[in-house]
């Protein structure tokens, strides 16, 4: 089997972005298909995959071990390693087909047929008061899930601002909070993103703040490049602190892993290094007893992909879904994703077990101008 051809695919989703893909094509009929959403530049990326294609042509695309070692740069920045992450989950999703066989199988067959999810409704929202958030959370408990995210604190994106006293500038951050929680009541779990947009001293006395409302978790309080903060943080707020989003590498997560800064880390499938990175940083994790929360505010096939590898885990614990970002979200993968009373069920179909659907994606495709023309690609 060769490598024939390697491209982008993209959705339109909304005004925060769109579902990037990436679709190796080989001479034996067989595609596979990895996500490379949210990579910072959708034109930059498009143009590093024409450049894996060219490096790529004629490889035999089951090389993945060789592959990864071929194009890995530590050093590569996001969109360089958000495209190579996407194009290893590809060539994982061809390799499981080829041998007619889900991708867990490869990695020792699932310990659990179900994940459950969280709703992230913050992509969802645009009404950002206190009750357009609680309407998002209420909607979202009613449709099944069990717990909710937030990314209430859009007033701390300046850094001159407000850190303490009566007009801090998180206080209506905290209000959104209090709506969603009273909305949902105490049944639901509840998370909130705080985007590392804070300082310790201030993470310290907002987590402070949020403590009767008894959070599920404080995600990056202070950013993931400032493991000793995180530290700092989580030894000082009563609830769990979560991070890690952003971090490329198993080598990248040691301080979240061998030194434990965190209660929780979120390797995300489609920035971390691809499939086979992600389940290596979750035994990494394992060393520390520290569980593994997939980041994953992203489209259907990343989802995919997570839920083959985090089935295998034993220090799973919550896997993220982008909410309500669009109404064709279940008709973008052949056969659709299932979610009943707030978990994923596993796909026991070869590959990441789902196909793009070619006519929702000719309804939705967008094209990146500098780029060479997909109209012609097969997407499994």
């Amino acid at each position: 089997m060769k490598i024939v051809a390697i491209s982008t695919l993209i959705v339109h989703v909304n005004h925060r972005g769109d579902w990037l893909h990436i679709v190796v094509e080989t001479d034996a009929g067989i595609t596979g298909v990895g996500e490379a959403s949210h990579n910072g530049n959708d034109a930059l990326c498009a143009a590093v995959v024409e450049q894996f294609s060219r490096i790529l042509a004629g490889e035999d695309p089951r090389q993945i071990a060789r592959i990864r070692q071929l194009l890995r740069r530590k050093d590569g920045g996001r969109t360089y390693n958000t495209a190579l992450s996407g194009l290893e989950q590809a060539l994982w999703d061809l390799l499981a087909q080829s041998l007619d066989v889900p991708l867990h199988v490869l990695f020792g067959r699932a310990v659990r047929d179900r994940l459950r999810l969280y709703a992230n409704i913050n992509r969802h929202v645009r009404d950002r008061s206190p009750e357009g958030f609680a309407r998002a959370a209420r909607q979202a408990a009613d449709e099944g899930f069990t717990a909710v995210k937030m990314a209430p604190f859009d007033e701390l994106r300046h850094p001159y601002r407000y850190r303490t006293g009566p007009r801090a500038d998180w206080r209506p951050g905290v209000e959104r909070v209090r709506a969603v929680r009273r909305a949902i009541g105490d049944d639901v779990e509840l998370a909130v993103d705080c985007h590392g947009r804070m300082e310790v001293s201030e993470a310290v006395v907002v987590g402070q703040e949020l403590a009767e409302l008894n959070l599920f978790w404080y995600e990056e309080p202070v950013a993931h490049t400032d493991p000793e903060g995180l530290a700092a943080v989580a030894g000082r707020v009563p609830q769990p602190v979560a991070s890690a989003e952003s971090v490329f590498g198993v080598e990248g997560f040691r301080p979240f892993t061998a030194e434990r800064c965190v209660d929780v880390i979120m390797p995300d499938v489609k920035h971390c290094g691809g499939i086979l990175e992600l389940n290596e940083i979750a035994a990494a994790a394992r060393m520390g007893q520290v569980l593994v929360a997939p980041h994953n505010p992203a489209g259907p096939l990343s989802t995919a992909a997570t839920a083959q590898a985090a089935a295998t885990w034993p220090n799973f614990y919550i896997l993220e879904f982008a909410w309500g970002e669009v109404d064709w979200r279940s008709d973008l993968l052949s056969p659709p994703e299932r979610i009943e009373e707030g978990y994923l069920l596993l796909s026991q179909a070869p590959g990441t077990g789902h196909r793009l659907n070619p006519k929702t994606v000719e309804a939705h495709r967008v094209s990146v101008a500098g780029t060479a023309d997909s109209s012609k690609v097969r997407f499994g």
